[in-house]
Parts: structure tokens; sequence; C-alpha cells
């Protein structure tokens, strides 16, 4: 018995300190699902308006690119000669492409849908149509064209596609402010979600922190402690949420590429884009989980700093 109060056994040394907030909980694993179920929607809003821009801006090329010259029939006018002049002087003019003369046939196969085969159309007054590809750049520039063909065809009239183009423009402007709507509720909802996390790690710890308080530990030491914490939370909530909207967009993109392939495809990739939401979109995706982990931990420093500031 005297041997043994001798020399008692050492206890199981401590090697570092023990952290205030429990690294491994029931409220930081939930918590960790949240902040990767918001991360993947915040990315997954995020990179959709990426990709409704970018097929947006193509559309938007494309339609400029093409202008639409009109020559309507009218007594005494020579239409196929009229026709060919417009082709001609529009050819001619400074940042046209190409220029298209379309043929009786064509126009009727364009009518078709709507009056039916069969109809003669040289007895109706449907106009006659070139259609011009412009250089890429010139498409807004119509000024030369215009003047070339009121020169050589005075008959011809220009349409530019103009109320194309603003109705394009404000589809993918309401689009892109809906997408960013849907990524401000999806932060304020992870910001909420932290918030009470961060409240109730500290009922969890209140005593603790009381005590280190009181007896003159700073509160800078006590706030940076819930903030590491909640940055490590946050941090593996956002490389899941981000690694999963990644890997989405990236099987989309290969399976868009498949799908192109396809009967119809080409037509589903014109109309929605190549889904390849590219190096800047994939970057936007890691800056939003760093942006999602650097506020979860400054929403929890602040929240604690607030608290220990009251009690001062």
């Amino acid at each position: 018995m005297t041997a043994e109060l001798a020399d008692p056994q050492p206890g199981p040394a401590i090697k570092r300190e023990m952290p205030l907030v429990p690294e491994d909980s029931v409220a930081s694993r939930a918590l960790v699902i949240v902040i990767a179920i918001m991360t993947f929607l915040a990315c997954l809003t995020a990179g959709a308006a990426l990709l409704v821009s970018d097929a947006s801006q193509g559309w938007r090329d494309a339609v400029g690119r093409n202008v639409t010259i009109q020559i309507r029939p009218r007594a005494g006018l020579d239409l196929e000669q009229a026709v060919a002049k417009a082709a001609e002087a529009a050819v001619k003019a400074p940042g046209v492409a190409s220029a298209k003369p379309m043929t009786l046939a064509d126009s009727q196969r364009m009518l078709e849908p709507w009056l039916g085969k069969g109809i003669d159309l040289a007895q109706l007054p449907i106009p006659r149509l070139v259609v011009v590809e412009m250089k890429e750049g010139s498409g807004s520039d119509l000024r030369p064209l215009r003047e070339a063909l009121a020169a050589a065809a005075p008959s011809a009239s220009v349409d530019d596609q103009s109320v194309w183009l603003n109705r394009l423009s404000i589809m993918a402007s309401v689009i892109e402010i809906f997408a960013a709507g849907i990524f401000a509720l999806v932060i304020v909802a992870m910001a909420t979600a932290v918030g009470f996390a961060t409240r109730g790690a500290m009922a969890g710890n209140r005593e603790i922190m009381e005590v280190l308080h009181f007896v003159g530990a700073a509160d800078i030491y006590i706030a940076a402690q819930f903030q590491s914490h909640f940055i490590r939370v946050g941090s593996r909530g956002a490389i899941i949420g981000g690694g999963a909207a990644a890997a989405f967009f990236a099987t989309g993109s290969l399976l868009s590429a498949l799908w192109t392939r396809s009967t119809g495809g080409e037509e589903i990739a014109a109309l929605f884009g190549a889904f390849a939401l590219g190096l800047f979109g994939y970057f936007a995706i890691v800056a939003i989980g760093i942006a999602i982990a650097l506020l979860t931990g400054y929403l929890s420093r602040f929240i604690v700093f607030h608290h220990l500031q009251g009690l001062s």
C-alpha cells in the first residue's frame, strides 16, 4: 500500500490543448450536410446562370449576324431582276459575308406549315427574300447595306431582327435576375442554419465560455475558437457540395456531347448550348465554396463575439 502511494502510476499525458467546441458531434455532422446541400444549390444556380448567359449570347450573335432583305411585289416590277440586283448589291456592301436569294420553292417550303402544300405562290403577293449573313462584329452597323440597297434596289427593305434581339436580351436578363435571387435565398438560408448551429454550440459550452470570459480570457480568443471550428465544418460541407456540383456539370457536359451526335441533338445544342461550363464556371464553383467556408467562420465569430460583449 505504501509503495503504491509512493510510486503512483502516471496518468495519460495531454498532448494538445482540448478544443473549446467538440470537433465531432451530431450537430457538426448535421451542419456539414446542410452546408453541403446549400453549396450544391448555390453552385447549381450560379452554373445554370452562366450556361443561360452563354447560350443567350450565342443566340444573339447568331440572330445579329443574319439579316433579311425583303422585296415586295408591285405593279411594273420585275421581281426576279429586283431580287438579283438586291443580292448583288448586298454582297458588295461593307461588312457583308454572304447574300443568298431565296427561290419561290424555298419560300413555299417555309410557308407550307401555315398554307399547306400545293399553293401557287406566283398568284400571291408574297415578298421575295434575300438572306444576308454579316461578318462577325458588323451585325449592328447596317447603314452601308441600306445605302447600297437604296442605290441598286430601291424596292428592297432590310429587316435587322432587332425585335428578336430585344426579346432574347430581356429573356436572358430575367433568367439571370431570377438565378441571382435564388442564389441570395440559398446564402440567407445557409447563414440562418450557421447562426442556429453557433448558438447551439454556445449553449452547450456556455459555462466554459463564461468562466473563460470572467477569468480574463480575451473575447477574441474565445471567438477565434468557434471561428476555426466552423471554418473546418464549412470547408467540409463546401468541398462535398462543390464537388457534387462540379461532377453534375461535368456529367451533363459529357451527356450533352453524346446527345449532339443523336437525331435532333444539334437542335437541342443550338437551343440550350453545349452544357459545357468551361474553366471560368469551375473556378466560380471553387470561389463559391471558399466564400461559403469563410462566411461560415465569420458568422460564428461575429455571433460569439457579440454574445461575449453582452456579458461585459
